[in-house]
């Protein structure tokens, strides 16, 4: 029984970090394989060999949003990876001093030895306590806490976006190579980059609706994943500040911003919710 105490069943939590830079070897293989399937493969020649003015324009256009796209989907991509998702700053103790005034238990992680503000938790997998910790993702080696959340919705709607557009312009390629004979001529290599990219890109765009079907929801109402729970046992959750303020919580102030993968200056220092220490409440919250 003593040896059955001392097993820490989050070690196992470990392996996923390992797991993560799989995830991001798996991510550049997709991206590889979609970029030769619809720009050297399919939409490529067309524009470069010609074959009617339309289908030059179509070429042109499909390729110029194709490249948009998958630069703002790398962008939000690596600012999830390499953005600090919040850490609670050493010695921390002001919520739990405020805490004890009120009468209520102050928050205390025995992990690492500090304070939690509020919405805090300690992420097993990064062995500290992350701000406003939404949860940790393997396919990005990170947590998703107050200073990277938008980052992480922007790069689920990019990849969407992206995804969505790869099955649009494969999938003629996709159809004709099983009507016309002589397509089936290709290399072979060829026609596998593009089975697997078409097949890749809806496999990816069916899980990504899945993922905004639950995570924008969230965004609405200005809760965590892993406040779900205690959401749902409230009255009226205490964070919900109203669509528009839960927007800006997240995504800022500045709208010419919101689909970028920033914040203005004046955001930064002004909302609290990305600074991932003190939040907005409602007056008349009831739990």
């Amino acid at each position: 029984m003593e040896c059955l105490r001392r097993v820490n069943p989050f070690r196992a939590c470990a392996g996923l970090r390992f797991l993560g830079y799989l995830m991001l070897a798996l991510v550049a293989a997709i991206v590889a394989a979609s970029y030769y399937a619809v720009v050297v493969y399919a939409w490529g020649p067309i524009l470069l060999h010609g074959g009617g003015r339309g289908s030059v324009a179509a070429a042109a256009t499909i390729l110029a949003a194709f490249h948009l796209l998958l630069a703002m989907m790398l962008w939000c991509y690596l600012m999830v990876v390499f953005t600090d998702p919040g850490s609670v700053p050493q010695n921390w103790r002001r919520a739990a001093e405020e805490d004890e005034e009120q009468g209520h238990t102050p928050r205390y992680c025995s992990r690492c030895q500090n304070g939690k503000p509020p919405r805090c938790h300690h992420c097993s997998v990064c062995d500290r306590c992350v701000l406003k910790m939404d949860h940790h993702c393997v396919w990005v080696v990170n947590c998703v806490g107050a200073r990277n959340y938008k980052y992480f919705l922007l790069f689920l709607v990019y990849t969407f976006s992206e995804t969505l557009l790869d099955i649009s312009v494969l999938l003629p390629s996709f159809i004709t190579y099983f009507q016309d004979e002589s397509r089936r001529s290709n290399s072979a290599s060829d026609i596998a980059i593009l089975f697997i990219a078409f097949v890749l890109n809806l496999v990816f765009a069916l899980s990504l609706l899945c993922f905004l079907g639950i995570n924008m929801p969230l965004v609405l109402s200005n809760t965590t994943s892993i406040e779900v729970y205690a959401r749902k046992n409230s009255r009226s959750w205490k964070y919900d500040l109203g669509r528009r303020k839960n927007l800006e919580q997240v995504f800022g102030t500045k709208k010419l911003l919101w689909f970028l993968p920033m914040y203005c200056t004046e955001d930064l220092h002004n909302i609290t919710a990305i600074q991932g220490i003190e939040f907005l409440t409602r007056s008349d919250a009831v739990l």
